[in-house]
């Protein structure tokens, strides 16, 4: 990749519109695939950010219903629950050799994409920002940071690092991580615990760690279990001190997913969770009853947990 790169970003939303805007606001030539009447607001008007971490402003970015021309990387930023029908915006053919970058919650999606683009370009990411689409083109970005770390098993290094230098230069502090299991675990097991259960208990993460803090603790301890077992990181103590230091005000996507009434990433979360500690025979008590809680009614449980 050179300098000035050309970026498709599917799913403009909290996360994907963010960084959409901080790199057309770099320099770089960035196309937003979405639905039409989104596709229009954004031709017209761009994108709006608020942020204390990057400052107030508005990026132009070019904007289409569908990939129809090869671009160095293709973000993908939409929820697990649109997935699938989203990706017919993305055609093999026309992503050609761009990179495949999944910012996606779980840890079963790089398999999936894998068998639909091409293996050795599908270059998982993880953000950890709180950024939230308050309307078309309209992008809230509550946390003091945006970090994104980038893996991918076989994508060419040099790829990688070409990437994440252009987004470190875009605003956010950006690593590469050989071990992409690591990497994804590494997420899925500090995000999980917060997710399920500022849902559950519909509060923010303030009251979870406080008023629900022996839940949290068990939560925690069962998905570290669950990673260690699946070759990921395993610190309890460590997640439970990182979510001490977050704003008590924080919640999860999955939470105002829960507050809009949309559906939410429970199978990809929960789901997957559950599925990886049924695989490596690690009891998860907790993450089962808390799941089930979540769910809307019994056959979904059966579906969830089922392997």
């Amino acid at each position: 990749m050179g300098n000035d790169i050309t970026v498709a970003v599917l799913g403009p939303g909290g996360v994907g519109g963010l960084l959409a805007a901080l790199l057309s606001r770099a320099g770089h030539r960035v196309i937003c695939l979405a639905g039409e009447t989104t596709a229009d607001a954004l031709r017209t008007d761009g994108i709006q950010v608020r942020s204390g971490r990057f400052g107030d402003f508005t990026a132009r970015v070019e904007a289409d219903t569908r990939l129809r021309e090869p671009v160095d990387a293709c973000l993908i930023a939409v929820k697990h629950t649109t997935l699938d029908a989203a990706l017919a915006r993305v055609p093999a053919s026309a992503l050609s050799d761009g990179l495949l970058v999944p910012f996606l919650n779980g840890v079963e999606h790089p398999a999936a994409l894998r068998a639909r683009y091409r293996a050795d370009r599908v270059a998982p990411a993880v953000i950890r920002v709180e950024s939230t689409r308050i309307a078309p083109g309209v992008i809230e970005h509550g946390s003091p940071f945006a970090e994104i770390d980038l893996t991918g098993t076989g994508v060419p290094r040099a790829r990688l690092d070409a990437l994440a230098e252009t987004f470190n230069a875009a605003g956010p502090a950006t690593r590469v991580l050989a071990d992409e299991t690591a990497a994804l675990w590494a997420k899925m097991s500090f995000l999980a615990p917060m997710a399920l259960l500022t849902t559950r208990h519909g509060v923010p993460l303030g009251e979870v760690r406080t008023r629900h803090r022996d839940e949290l603790t068990a939560l925690v301890e069962e998905t570290a279990a669950i990673s260690r077992a699946c070759g990921g990181p395993a610190d309890p103590a460590q997640a439970l001190a990182r979510y001490d230091t977050f704003p008590p005000s924080m919640k999860s996507s999955m939470q105002r997913d829960a507050e809009a009434g949309r559906p939410l990433e429970l199978d990809a979360i929960g789901g997957a969770l559950l599925r990886a500690a049924d695989r490596h025979g690690i009891p998860a008590p907790v993450t089962e009853r808390v799941v089930g809680e979540l769910t809307p009614d019994e056959g979904a449980v059966d579906t969830i947990t089922s392997s």
